[in-house]
């Protein structure tokens, strides 16, 4: 969760310095580094709901014998 949210700060912080802010620092450009920020902020969020959404599988083991059948369900956690 963390990093979705830090994805979105990084986001809206490299919007801000992209298009509402306007400073002069030797050798750095406010809207390359508000491009940056942006870009660094959509990958962070995209790999943290990948991660999210990884580790919300459900384990589902299912063994045969004659006979018999044995299922097992393990979900994972309720805070993770």
């Amino acid at each position: 969760m963390g990093a979705i949210v830090g994805g979105i700060i990084l986001f809206v912080l490299g919007a801000i310095s992209r298009f509402a802010l306007e400073f002069d620092l030797p050798g750095v450009d406010s809207t390359v580094l508000g491009t940056i920020l942006m870009v660094a902020g959509v990958v962070l969020f995209l790999v943290g709901l990948a991660l999210a959404l990884r580790s919300r599988k459900t384990v589902v083991n299912t063994q045969s014998a004659p006979g018999h059948s044995v299922s097992e369900r393990r979900d994972p956690p309720a805070g993770v």
